[in-house]
């Protein structure tokens, strides 16, 4: 996209920043809104703009007034959804800000699940999700990473707290107690050594364990690689 072609319509409206002109009855914010609630309660297949009509109680077309189809209704649902990321209380500690700011988008994903399936779909552009990514750069300010470098570490972030919060929520749908005797039926050593050798160790046993905690450990070994790449380029 060239500096003289127009943006799309719905990242001018989220950019403008101006509030929807019809509050009296129907509004583009009292639609997202009811949006968010639809899909947090019944997830992305439910979403139809003749489903969310019946919810606000109006005709289909009078949603067209205030968003012109349902891709760009999940634009702004994206844009909404999340609360803002979390401050730093102390700048300087990078990993206490990274490691908030993971579990923020953990938080995120949870209340909305379906925001994993929509938020992979291409690079963020509005600003409800760049005020997070801006965000996970700033907690790498001052670390002498190369800009590059910062972009590279937060991606690293961003992408194992989607992979774990995903396989968190896929979880509780599927009958966890049962899979480590599964993969011992299933798992020849020889094939499989490194696997074989897990599984034997009692690794996929706590299927009823804290996943939080399992999420901060991994967590934890991701930013000390960060930490690592820091101090590297320090010396």
């Amino acid at each position: 996209m060239t500096t003289d072609e127009p943006l799309p319509r719905v990242l001018e409206i989220l950019w403008r920043n101006s509030p929807s002109r019809h509050t009296r009855a129907l509004s583009r914010e009292r639609i997202v809104a009811a949006a968010i609630e639809l899909v947090d309660a019944e997830g992305l297949g439910a979403l139809s703009m003749a489903r969310l009509a019946e919810r606000l109680g109006c005709g289909t077309m009078s949603l067209y007034r205030h968003v012109a189809n349902k891709d760009e209704l999940v634009t702004f649902m994206l844009s909404t959804a999340p609360d803002p990321p979390p401050t730093p209380a102390d700048p300087s500690d990078r990993h206490g800000a990274l490691t908030n700011w993971a579990a923020g988008l953990w938080d995120v994903y949870h209340h909305h699940p379906w925001v994993l399936q929509t938020a992979a779909a291409g690079p963020p552009a509005d600003p409800g999700q760049l005020a997070w990514l801006d965000a996970g750069l700033a907690a790498l300010g001052g670390s002498g990473l190369a800009e590059r470098d910062k972009l590279a570490a937060v991606m690293a972030v961003l992408h194992y707290v989607r992979g774990a919060a995903a396989l968190d929520i896929e979880a509780g749908h599927v009958d966890m107690p049962k899979y480590p005797a599964l993969l011992r039926r299933l798992l020849d050593a020889e094939r499989f050594p490194a696997l074989a050798a897990a599984v034997a160790a009692g690794v996929f046993d706590d299927t009823d364990g804290d996943h939080l905690a399992q999420f901060h450990s991994g967590l934890g070994q991701l930013l000390d690689g960060i930490a690592a790449k820091i101090a590297s380029v320090r010396q």
